[in-house]
């Protein structure tokens, strides 16, 4: 499945705008204060020919809720909203609802989205309060046409629903190739976060498992010599453009995702890199970097853009240096991990069309540490020496990768 550019959208901490009717209460002024969502007394369902959902929350709090198109989305954020462990399937019990998720969006925020099987309109969306101060959220769709659906979702995000915007943030000019004069700027990018969970398997979230491991990965590094960044220092949600923006506003010399996927089919065990690429290297990988492209679209961002022809071009002609030295890092990164004894995937360099590899210029790749539907792997990640000596492999990588890296730099600017 094919996607179009992901507009990537920042919420101001003020709310502009609530979509929704708030009953009013006695003791229920507050409307900002945490709620925690009652799973037992929720439901999403068909109702008629229509759709219902009701959240029953423990306080009342601003939310608003809208629609998104390419595919059909029903958008619900809450200022502050607790889903606590439920997970979202056993919420949806409506034939009209294809996936459901939920979780942080922003700090202080939270989010809930549900994946349409067709157009819809929104019927009504209150909230009522009752003397005990818990709430209901309830929210009906009905069927629309596709013409109408269109019109209502043009702009993405509609005007009355937004919150206030920021200025636009500066970015730094472009950084020149590092030539082993200044320490080496790396980019750690903890895969997932928030909203979206990734995998899950055993009582082991991938989004948790990443964080961890990328925070341990910093301080290796950081003992070696080089800074690091981090796309995310909480289980919090980051578009995938988002974390190519931090890239680049740091100065990256190399941008390092990380992820531990489940593969429902076959057997896959073992670190892989990845590399970008249009074609995928088999069926495996190209439903793995759909599946991480899906979990923006599920977080509600608005794919609504279309790319620049100019500028994709141009990106390909940045590429044509960079491709070669990304390169030259994922085989570094695979011989620093087999040196050590660590386990690799039989095929460890692979290659799909991964949106957060997408940065021009600067090297990327994304190194799968291992599968969460691997038991052996998940024993693996269960332990701290284990992955303090993938972490030792990874620096000794990029010390050798940026040695020959920055000789090729100085030659070439002779």
């Amino acid at each position: 499945m094919q996607y179009s550019r992901i507009v990537v959208l920042t919420w101001a901490v003020a709310l502009a705008a609530v979509i929704g009717r708030a009953a009013p209460a006695a003791g229920t002024g507050d409307l900002t204060a945490l709620a925690r969502l009652d799973a037992a007394a929720s439901a999403l369902v068909d109702d008629g020919e229509g759709i219902a959902l009701d959240l029953a929350i423990s306080k009342a709090v601003p939310y608003r809720a809208f629609l998104l198109s390419d595919p059909p989305r029903l958008v619900l954020d809450f200022s502050e909203l607790d889903f606590g462990p439920s997970r979202p399937a056993a919420l949806d019990r409506s034939e009209g609802v294809a996936e459901l998720g939920w979780g942080p969006i922003q700090p202080g925020w939270s989010r809930l989205v549900a994946i349409l099987d067709g157009p819809y309109r929104i019927a009504s969306a209150e909230q009522q309060v009752a003397e005990t101060g818990a709430a209901d959220i309830r929210v009906t769709l009905m069927p629309s046409t596709a013409a109408t659906f269109a019109t209502a979702t043009a702009g993405g995000v509609p005007e009355v629903a937004r919150w206030a915007l920021p200025d636009a943030a500066e970015t730094a000019p472009p950084r020149h190739r590092q030539t082993g004069e200044n320490p080496l700027i790396v980019v750690l990018d903890p895969g997932h976060g928030g909203i979206d969970p990734g995998a899950e398997s055993e009582e082991m979230v991938e989004a948790d498992v990443m964080l961890t491991f990328a925070r341990e990965l910093a301080e290796v590094l950081r003992r070696g010599g080089m800074e690091v960044v981090l796309t995310r220092q909480e289980d919090v949600f980051v578009p995938l453009e988002t974390r190519i923006s931090i890239a680049r506003a740091s100065g990256a010399d190399v941008f390092l995702s990380l992820h531990a996927d489940a593969l429902a089919e076959g057997e896959a065990t073992g670190a892989t890199v990845y590399k970008l690429a249009d074609a995928a290297s088999d069926t495996a990988s190209a439903r793995l970097a759909e599946r991480h492209d899906r979990a923006d679209l599920l977080a509600g961002v608005d794919l609504s853009g279309q790319d620049d022809l100019v500028a994709a071009v141009m990106m390909d002609l940045a590429r044509t240096e960079t491709r070669p030295r990304t390169d030259r890092l994922a085989e570094a990164l695979v011989a620093a991990i087999s040196g050590t004894g660590g386990r690799m995937h039989r095929h460890p360099i692979q290659e799909a069309a991964f949106s957060v590899l997408k940065s021009p210029d600067i090297p990327s790749v994304l190194l799968e540490v291992g599968f969460l539907s691997s038991e052996a792997d998940r024993e693996r990640l269960s332990d701290p020496d284990w992955r303090k000596t993938l972490q030792e492999a990874v620096l000794v990588a990029l010390k050798a990768w940026a040695i020959a890296d920055a000789a090729e730099a100085r030659l070439l600017r002779q």
